[in-house]
């Protein structure tokens, strides 16, 4: 009777039983959260929880009853069910910087407007000064913009499930980060096609130095990588609502003390939730807006927020138990990128011309 169990049958019960195991079995913590979840079902069971929440990838703890009791609302259940993200995203600016006639956020809040799937902007105003009269942000953007003043006083706030975040597909992105429509455009194709994914453009990686006896972070730039920083990145709504109300308030403590790190902490977040590496796409150089370069000051600061990131690997680390970030080696680019055909051929234009 052994026997005559086939191997595609075999693989797929090891793959459940290493899914139960590492989910709600492999470690003390783990077994009594998982105890507290089934007491907690019994006694609230108008949030008692379906089968395949305990039995299918990411696992019961994550997929929390409290966003939704729908299935379809979580990014984890669109292959099985068949079902699939909504066709528009909102767009998430974090602006720290005061607005000029020229200012960086105007320009990408043009760039940004002009995808036809975007469906709102929301503008996160982390800045000393207030933000500018209605009559000076842009009247010609063809979509609403949101400019969210009040309890925006941690970098944190970048990831708050805000109310007006009505699509699945957030896109994250600073308000000096260089981007073209078609960038933005071809971003939440692919992420369409992996909603469960981090979807983006910049990439850092992680390594293990063996005479520290520790992870380091690293911003060099090589044939891997493990994180995609939300400077430029699509992501599932959902991932919000888990990084507020899902994660310790001891790590967002740790961000908010720092007003640092809140990007490597939402990798740590979703790597451990479903086991897989973010996605990187084709990018440019340069993804910034270039800083004044040769001063000390500007070398300083440089140094001291890499030293803060560090800080916050090792921290992250240590609270999750074990490195949750994967490696990778894919990216993923347009058809026909840099094929020696006429540009007229290529659907995303603008994404080859502005590539060094």
């Amino acid at each position: 009777m052994v026997r005559s169990v086939s191997q595609s049958k075999v693989l797929a019960m090891r793959q459940q039983c290493q899914l139960v195991w590492e989910s709600y079995f492999s470690s003390v913590d783990k077994i009594i959260n998982t105890v507290l979840e089934v007491v907690k079902n019994r006694v609230h069971k108008h949030q008692i929880r379906p089968s395949y929440h305990w039995n299918t990838v990411p696992g019961a703890h994550v997929v929390l009853p409290e966003w939704s009791d729908t299935p379809n609302h979580f990014p984890f259940y669109y292959g099985p069910l068949g079902e699939r993200a909504t066709d528009k995203f909102t767009a998430v600016i974090y602006a720290t910087s005061p607005v000029t006639a020229s200012s960086p956020l105007f320009r990408v809040l043009h760039t940004v407007a002009k995808s036809k799937f975007c469906h709102k902007v929301v503008v996160l105003w982390h800045c000393d000064v207030p933000p500018p009269p209605s009559h000076r942000w842009p009247a010609d953007l063809g979509v609403p913009v949101r400019v969210k003043v009040r309890d925006i006083k941690s970098v944190n706030a970048r990831f708050f499930p805000y109310a007006e975040i009505e699509t699945d597909a957030v896109f994250n992105l600073d308000e000096d980060v260089i981007l073209t429509t078609d960038e933005v455009d071809f971003a939440f194709g692919v992420w369409l096609e992996f909603p469960e994914r981090l979807v983006g453009y910049p990439s850092r990686s992680h390594y293990w130095e063996e005479a520290l006896g520790k992870w380091r972070y690293s911003s060099r730039w090589t044939n891997d990588y493990s994180m995609v920083l939300t400077s430029a990145a699509f992501y599932h709504r959902y991932y919000n609502y888990l990084y507020t109300h899902y994660l310790s308030p001891l790590l967002l403590a740790k961000v908010e003390e720092c007003n640092n790190c809140e990007d490597i902490l939402m990798n740590f977040l979703i790597a451990d939730t479903i086991k897989q590496a973010p996605i990187k796409l084709t990018q440019r150089k340069q993804h910034k807006e270039t800083a004044a370069s040769g001063s000390q000051r500007t070398v300083l600061s440089e140094q001291q927020h890499f030293q803060q990131r560090q800080e916050c690997m090792d921290e992250f680390v240590e609270h999750f138990g074990y490195m949750p970030l994967l490696h990778s080696v894919v990216r993923l680019d347009t058809m026909l990128f840099k094929d020696p055909v006429s540009n007229m051929r290529k659907k995303y234009r603008q994404i080859e011309l502005v590539q060094s």
